[in-house]
């Protein structure tokens, strides 16, 4: 029997997926997924979770979708 009544929420997934973007050939760019984020409880921030820090590129974020990549 655990001493816990409440047990703790599951974690919510995140709203949006991070990548890192870098230029392609013509208007098409190398997408690699680097991280994740969770809009706070209020909705006025995120929390963002990087897996990786790109040096160059930039960082996009995208809403998260259930297509898998």
């Amino acid at each position: 029997m655990s001493t816990n009544d409440n047990p703790a929420p599951a974690p919510k997934a995140p709203t949006h997926i991070a990548y890192h973007v870098r230029d392609g050939k013509g208007d098409k760019g190398f997408f690699t997924r680097i991280g994740a984020d969770w809009p706070h409880k209020d909705n006025k921030g995120f929390n963002i979770q990087l897996d990786m820090m790109p040096l160059d590129g930039k960082i996009v974020l995208r809403f998260a979708t259930e297509k898998k990549e």
